[in-house]
């Protein structure tokens, strides 16, 4: 019998940790949470200090029964759960459901999984932190009574299976209003000049804007404005007047945050910010490396900092001047400096052993693991290094009262650029610009000029990574929130997503306007992050939970009982298409429902008609040259199959590619077998394969 009981989340996680304790440890998965509010209902008393009601959550009592014969037999307990609020509610129910003393040491953290970390966390076990959990408990319980109030309102005034959420709802109205930005928008003409000059005695060409005149910028409205311009400078000599050299620094990106990691993998690597938590939590949890064992690769993911502990700084320094030189440490420790709201409970997230470089444990991760994992090692390798160094020229090159400015820039020293260079929402081209070496005074030629004529562009659609970095910015939901924010937004129909686009739908449109004329405190910006704000004061301890909790359902319920009356129903119109239904021969509409859109009859109910709605993968079928279509199971499965089916019995689970094979000329198709990834053709009686 085991003399300690250690309780984690998750059997990955056990079985990591489990490598680095002796015998007496026995080393237990709550599988997340124990106790929860009941779904039935509302599950909190508002009239008694909005007490919550826990029920055990269903499926999970053979569990505790084993956990409380497990904990009745050991010496002492240890609650191992995630370092952070949610972790700490787990332990306190764990604590409640196994009686253990609210004031026994039984709680121990730690920020990665490693054998020093949890050793030492065994040393310094303390006792649950109570306003952790408080601050928990007033985010679910608001979050319920927004949920569970309002939610009813939608199902009665607009249609069944609707919700708002606290932060959801929010997200989902930055989306409509920037949809209506785009909408509103009124294009400003506006004009450029470049002439495409030439240094006389080298022939080397280069670029120079119109900037305006000695002593003024001017701005370039008009088409008359321009030939004007043009007509001024016509058969006149472009002269060098000034030039500027100077050495321009590019410091590197901080390691990664959780909404960071989350906008660089969308960037980078097309995940989704619910893939990226996911596949981070595995790398969190432990991975078995072979000749190593299990191993928690990188530390907790769940942060809002972008500190690092000094022995990881120590260790990346090391390892960057055996492997690069020292010319790429920088002489003084790289601190990065934290946002303002930031809570710096835990560190940035980072590799937990710097040796253990991506491609040397490759054969180990899944092909996502891997991905993940290398963004994360050269992110924060990158971190630590030395800044790369660009030397900039500017050049002013007058004719007649005009200036013309060319700007140019070469890298002189890679730095952290060696490792890594960070995604951007917006590519840019100044960097690594030629320009010859030209001296003041000096004429050069004109090979072209070339006036254009532009327009101001609306702002862009959210994509999940702007989206995750806006709600950041503004204070709205936590680290945690963001991935389970635009899951359920996207699974409620209030958003689509249009390739990388997030387009608000007719629904989204409608539930956001009854929000902001109605609740418009739940759906303001400043109202949420002010929310955020207090819940963190509860997790400090300088409020008490049920005072918030207080302030904030005073206000509400008024709101809600006026909103009952004033709100009318809404008649949503379903999509008319022009597929006729083959039954009756109506225009067949888009509904929705529990597994996404589908199409049906409108003659319902005396036409039944439905079916899924197809959509085309782009490549033809390797059997009988039809269309192949992205399907469904029933349970939301994706597969490729024929248009033709049942005639034609083509169909694979793997995904297509667009690249055809070069033996046979039909597409490639990706099969992932265990850790590794394979691209084959999709003809059967074709033997070509590819490793990825």
């Amino acid at each position: 019998m085991a003399d300690y009981l250690v309780i984690v989340e998750s059997p990955a996680k056990a079985k990591t940790i489990s490598k680095f304790l002796g015998k007496g440890y026995k080393i237990e998965a709550s599988m997340g949470h124990v106790r929860d509010l009941p779904k039935s209902q509302i599950g909190v008393d508002v009239e008694h200090e909005f007490e919550p009601k826990y029920i055990t959550i269903r499926g999970k009592g053979d569990l505790i029964s084993k956990l409380k014969k497990e904990a009745k037999n050991a010496k002492k307990i240890y609650l191992a759960t995630d370092p952070d609020r949610e972790g700490e509610a787990i332990s306190w129910h764990l604590a409640n459901l196994l009686k253990i003393d609210e004031e026994q040491k039984c709680r121990i953290t730690f920020n990665e999984i490693t054998k020093n970390a949890v050793k030492n966390a065994i040393k310094s076990p303390r006792e649950i932190d109570m306003d952790l959990v408080d601050a928990q408990q007033a985010r679910r319980v608001l979050d319920r009574i927004v949920g569970y109030k309002i939610s009813p309102l939608l199902w009665k005034k607009v249609r069944k299976g609707l919700s708002a959420g606290r932060v959801q709802s929010v997200a989902t109205r930055l989306i409509c209003d920037r949809e209506e930005e785009i909408q509103n928008f009124v294009p400003e003409e506006y004009w450029s000049i470049v002439s495409k000059l030439f240094q006389l005695k080298t022939k080397a060409s280069f670029d120079a804007k119109f900037y305006g005149t000695a002593s003024e910028k001017i701005e370039l409205k008009t088409k008359e404005q321009v030939e004007r311009i043009l007509k001024e400078i016509e058969n006149e000599k472009y002269i060098v007047q000034k030039i500027k050299t100077s050495e321009k620094r590019r410091t590197p990106a901080p390691p990664f945050t959780t909404s960071t990691l989350q906008q660089e993998a969308a960037r980078k690597l097309g995940f989704t910010t619910k893939k990226t938590m996911m596949v981070a939590q595995q790398l969190y949890e432990g991975i078995d490396v072979k000749g190593v064992g299990a191993v928690g690769l990188v530390t907790y993911i769940r942060t809002d900092s972008t500190r690092i502990a000094g022995e990881a700084q120590q260790e990346a320094r090391s390892y960057i001047s055996e492997k690069y030189g020292e010319s790429y440490i920088p002489q003084e420790i790289r601190v990065f400096k934290n946002k303002s709201a930031s809570q710096d409970a835990h560190e940035a997230i980072r590799p937990t052993h710097i040796n253990m470089e991506p491609d040397g444990i490759k054969d180990s991760l899944s092909n996502e693991q891997f991905k993940l994992y290398k963004l994360i090692w050269e992110r924060f390798v990158a971190s630590q290094m030395s800044s790369a160094v660009y030397d900039t020229v500017a050049v002013d090159i007058g004719i007649s009262k005009y200036i013309f400015r060319a700007n140019g820039s070469k890298l002189k020293f890679q730095g952290f650029m060696a490792v890594y260079i960070e995604g951007r929402d917006e590519e840019s081209d100044e960097e690594n610009t030629h320009i010859p070496e030209l001296k003041e005074g000096e004429e050069v030629g004109l090979k072209k000029i070339d006036p254009k004529q532009h327009f101001t562009q609306p702002p862009q659609r959210f994509t999940e990574a702007t989206l995750v970095k806006t709600l950041e910015e503004k204070g709205i939901g936590r680290p945690s929130t963001y991935a389970p924010t635009i899951t359920t937004i996207l699974a409620r129909g209030y958003v689509e997503k249009d390739k990388k686009m997030l387009i608000p739908t007719e629904l989204g449109k409608i539930v956001t306007d009854i929000m902001k004329k109605h609740f418009c405190d739940i759906v303001d910006i400043q109202f949420t992050a002010q929310m955020e704000k207090k819940l963190d004061d509860v997790e400090e301890g300088g409020k008490k939970w049920v005072e918030v909790m207080k302030d904030f359902y005073t206000q509400f319920v008024d709101v809600l009982k006026e909103a009952e009356d004033q709100v009318g129903n809404v008649e949503l119109h379903d999509e008319v298409t022009d597929i006729l239904c083959e039954k009756c021969g109506k225009n067949m509409v888009i509904k929705h429902g529990r597994f996404g859109k589908f199409l049906a009859c409108p003659g319902f109910p005396e036409c039944r008609n439905a079916r899924p709605i197809l959509e085309e993968a782009g490549v033809n079928c390797p059997k009988c040259g039809g269309k192949v279509l992205l399907k469904k199971t029933k349970k939301g499965k994706r597969y490729l199959g024929c248009e033709h089916n049942p005639e034609c019995s083509f169909m694979t689970w793997d995904k297509h590619t667009l690249e055809s094979c070069p033996k046979c000329g039909n597409f490639l198709v990706k099969k992932s077998s265990g850790k590794k990834a394979q691209l084959k053709c999709s003809n059967e009686s074709c033997d070509f394969t590819r490793e990825e």
